[in-house]
């Protein structure tokens, strides 16, 4: 007899409890607990993704030669893959609505017109998606859609055509009949994984799965789903801007540092291979408020353009804007600029970007951003041929940065005149073209840049 159980389930970290509480103990977060009714039978008993009659055995005695990959014609997917989709692996492409998740699945699948795939959709209708593939354009001859939101349906269809990659769109619309829970629900979506996963290892099948996110920013659904996955990926990117950034959040089979850049363009998503010459600007002379930054994103070496705009406050109250920088982190390099420099920047506003809608977290274009700041305040023009780069610390000082050489090689590449680097700082100095000038103080660059 089938056994009814309730409890409630964080839907931020997945924690369960067996009454309702108004704050999470694992978390923190307030009012995230979800009654979870379930009905566990004999389908359900001891984990769906457990195998059985698995034998240890000695660990020489395991076969560890590497699977080939298989190749998704996509230079960027396969970078942050780690080479290519290992099969029986599970992927999980997240991100914000609209941002591009199933065209970029969707456009994958169309390049690999060889091999034959499967493209289950929860969302969207078998016309809806014979639209979109059309406007795609590619190689639909061994593309396989399927409408389906039951998950049993959809490995009964995937065990008659048998197609080398299948692509689940998305995991939070396809519900089993293995539990009694409402689609989208918290224990729908760890159950449909884990069997997903199982059916994954078993028959040697790669699965990209499509998970939405919350209002957080994170994967919606529990924690535990990341930790079913072999891969987490994360399609990143504002909508008002054509770039999209997809990272590597985990990996079990390559590197989490590296990242694919894409632009959205009518006809679906196009590589962006050399990023650097599209993000920075050709009418930035004699503008002020605008310094170019040698930063690494994963192993890339990008050089973005930093917009700075410093003006009188005019309600009183000075306001401090970052896009595509963390707001807290440019507070504390406005203080170091006061305490260290003698800037005083108390009654005005300060607005900083990004451009491109791009997100840099690197350290490194600290330096940037402050001599962006002071150019758009002391309205003067940087050198629109040097490069800066370099992290700020709280004394003031400038402190070195990592993969100094592969900056450097970007901004002699891309024709700029001279970089402006941590001192002290080890480097390849073997044929450059490019000026090195090393500085140790925020106080001593500036000097350099604004002639001051």
């Amino acid at each position: 007899m089938a056994k009814v159980s309730t409890q409630y389930i964080c839907s931020n970290c997945g924690a369960k409890a067996p009454q309702m509480i108004g704050r999470c103990p694992v978390c923190g977060e307030w009012g995230t607990y979800e009654e979870e009714v379930s009905v566990a039978t004999s389908a359900t008993k001891g984990g769906a993704g457990l195998r059985r009659g698995a034998k240890a055995q000695r660990l020489h005695e395991v076969d560890a030669k590497e699977e080939m990959r298989i190749d998704m014609h996509s230079t960027e997917l396969n970078r942050v893959l780690g080479g290519g989709l290992v099969p029986g692996s599970l992927v999980l492409l997240g991100g914000e609505p609209g941002i591009g998740k199933s065209t970029l699945a969707l456009q994958v699948l169309l390049k690999m017109g060889e091999k034959k795939t499967l493209y289950a959709s929860g969302e969207e209708s078998a016309k809806q998606l014979k639209l979109r593939a059309e406007r795609l354009l590619g190689d639909a001859s061994n593309l396989y859609i399927l409408a389906e939101t039951s998950l049993e349906r959809i490995l009964d269809s995937v065990t008659d055509i048998q197609p080398e990659i299948v692509v689940v769109d998305s995991i939070q619309t396809i519900g089993t009949e293995a539990i009694e829970a409402s689609v989208g629900s918290l224990s729908q979506v760890r159950e449909c994984a884990a069997r997903i996963l199982q059916y994954a290892k078993e028959k040697n099948v790669p699965f990209i799965i499509v998970g939405h996110i919350n209002k957080e920013g994170s994967l919606a659904g529990p924690k535990v789903l990341e930790h079913i996955v072999d891969t987490v990926l994360q399609f990143e990117g504002d909508q008002h801007y054509v770039y999209r950034i997809l990272r590597a959040q985990k990996n079990r089979f390559g590197s989490t540092s590296e990242l694919g850049i894409f632009q959205m363009q009518h006809d679906g998503l196009r590589e962006v291979l050399n990023p650097s010459e599209l993000l920075l600007s050709n009418n930035r002379e004699g503008l002020s408020g605008i310094a170019i930054a040698g930063a690494v994103e994963g192993v890339r070496p990008l050089l973005i353009e930093v917009q700075a705009l410093v003006a009188s406050a005019a309600y009183g109250t000075p306001q401090r804007s970052s896009t595509g920088f963390d707001s807290r982190r440019l507070n504390m390099l406005l203080a170091v600029l006061e305490k260290r420099v003698g800037f005083k920047l108390l009654q005005k506003d300060v607005f900083v970007n990004i451009a491109g809608g791009l997100r840099v977290s690197d350290p490194a274009i600290d330096l940037a951003i402050l001599a962006a700041v002071l150019s758009s305040n002391m309205d003067i023009a940087l050198d629109e041929k040097i490069c800066i780069t370099g992290e700020v610390g709280l004394a003031g000082e400038i402190r070195s940065v990592n993969r100094i050489d592969q900056r450097i090689r970007e901004a002699e590449k891309l024709g700029f005149k001279a970089i402006m680097v941590p001192s002290g700082q080890k480097y390849d100095s073997h044929n450059l073209r490019i000026k090195v000038v090393e500085v140790s103080r925020v106080a001593e660059a500036f000097k350099i840049l604004l002639g001051k």
